[in-house]
């Protein structure tokens, strides 16, 4: 069985360097489409402010496991989304219920067509 998981201590700095950027482009897109879905026409920038701050928490907490990294950045992505986006707390919370629920259907995507890529014979 294949876990997928970033880790980009074997690489270094670069390394480092690319799972936040890589991780900021996924968490802004999936933000900003969760956005859209409950705000409407909203500005991609304000998705774009918040995902750098969840890329850089969750490559700092990725060794501390599945449940703390997923804690910490449900509760910062909440307070930046609060912050970010000027909503109420009840517009907040679905906002970040629905971008959890997004980034987690991308991700299942993507996971499951490297697989595939990966175990397609050659």
């Amino acid at each position: 069985m294949v876990v997928a998981q970033i880790d980009p201590a074997a690489g270094g700095p670069i390394a480092y360097l690319g799972t936040v950027l890589l991780a900021t482009l996924f968490y802004g897109v999936t933000l900003h489409i969760a956005a859209r879905y409950v705000l409407g026409d909203v500005p991609v920038r304000r998705a774009f402010t918040v995902a750098p701050l969840l890329g850089v928490f969750s490559l700092a907490l990725q060794r501390a496991g599945p449940a703390i990294t997923a804690a910490v950045t449900v509760a910062v992505a909440y307070v930046a989304i609060h912050v970010v986006y000027d909503l109420s707390h009840r517009l907040t919370a679905l906002v970040a219920v629905i971008y959890y629920t997004v980034a987690f259907l991308v991700g299942l995507v993507v996971v499951n067509v490297l697989t595939l890529l990966g175990g397609a014979p050659t």
